[in-house]
């Protein structure tokens, strides 16, 4: 019997393909491994970079034992240049091997920061779910402008996800946590350096996030939401450390540098407005995510940001409109499918500072 499929043929458009090895230990209970997996890279002497409250850092010394040399618990967002500054020269000083970040893109960002000049190994134990551990770009922030680029030292050599270590993340980190993870998907999708296997990656990611992040609005003692969405972090990042980051990013790197405001919130408030931006030019990545975001997956992403409690306002994270002018002044030229200029973009950040939806 013939059958005929109602679904069209997928667009591929021309690619190349490069892996980059990254080992990932993924699991509930496997930050106790951290000792294995330093002498697997052949560490004697570890700083771990970890703030005093990171759930897990009391077990993280324990399994470190005498590789532990150094403890930082110095952690600031978007890495200010004299903090990341002050710590390579404790690192250098300690005659550190090896660096194991423990918490959020803060802790993992000041790992870069220090391997980006001493090229030092990095085990990131990641407690949010961004992704930043898995990819080459690094940030840091000095005289309000955040500068930021990619290096292959500074991406990390292990990975430990325990997805027991986010139980106690409250919802006001856990949700822009999750929508950070669904920047890194849609870059992926967007980006001039997209494969089949990124785009791959990006779409069972935004899949796990939208199965996930309302189970944990019901019952944020959920491990196996929590590990949908570590789950789902692994595999954005994967699929932006080859792709690559865009307007989105910038957009909300220009937040941060200029006015200070939360990385994730950012995404979480900026993302659907640059989705419905873009939706034109992706039918083919917009019908792949009609399943679980909808027929308008813009107005999917912000409505599951409110269902699920997240700020759908930049005025309410700290912007005012006289802001405006200079964040988009600077994001203009971003890579992005659909060209766009300073009034566009100022525009689009009206809207998400009114509350409006996208």
């Amino acid at each position: 019997m013939t059958t005929h499929s109602s679904v069209p043929p997928m667009r591929l458009d021309p690619f190349d393909y490069e892996a980059r090895p990254v080992r990932v230990v993924f699991g509930p209970g496997r930050i106790t491994e951290v000792a294995a997996e330093a002498d697997r890279l052949g560490l004697h002497r570890v700083m771990l970079i970890a703030d005093s409250r990171a759930p897990g850092g009391d077990a993280l010394v324990t399994a470190l034992g005498e590789r532990l040399a150094l403890r930082w618990d110095e952690i600031a967002q978007h890495v200010p240049i004299d903090l990341a500054e002050r710590a390579r020269k404790t690192a250098a000083a300690d005659g550190v091997d090896g660096l194991v970040s423990l918490g959020g893109g803060s802790a993992t960002g000041l790992a870069k920061a220090i391997a980006l000049d001493t090229g030092l190994p990095i085990v990131a134990v990641p407690t949010t779910y961004a992704g930043s551990e898995l990819t080459t770009v690094y940030g840091m922030t000095g005289k309000q402008r955040k500068r930021t680029g990619t290096d292959e030292r500074v991406r990390p050599a292990i990975v430990i996800y325990d997805p027991e270590l986010t139980l106690g993340l409250p919802p006001e980190v856990t949700g822009p946590s999750a929508f950070n993870a669904m920047a890194h998907c849609f870059a992926a999708l967007w980006s001039p350096k997209r494969d089949p296997l990124t785009s791959a990656l990006a779409i069972e990611a935004l899949r796990s996030v939208a199965a996930s992040l309302p189970a944990l609005v019901e019952d944020p003692a959920d491990v196996q939401a929590r590990a949908g969405l570590q789950y789902a972090a692994f595999l954005a990042g994967t699929a932006l450390g080859r792709a690559g980051t865009g307007l989105q990013h910038k957009i909300c790197h220009e937040l941060g540098g200029q006015l200070n405001l939360p990385h994730a919130d950012t995404h979480a408030v900026v993302l659907p407005h640059v989705v419905a931006l873009n939706a034109t030019d992706g039918p083919d990545w917009a019908a792949r995510l009609e399943p679980f975001l909808g027929s308008d997956p813009a107005r999917g992403l912000w409505e599951l940001a409110r269902r699920c409690g997240l700020s759908t306002d930049l005025a309410r994270l700290g912007a005012r409109r006289e802001h405006l002018p200079a964040v988009a002044e600077a994001a203009a030229g971003a890579v992005n499918p659909v060209p766009v200029d300073a009034p566009t973009i100022e525009a689009l950040l009206g809207r998400a500072l009114g509350d409006e939806p996208p």
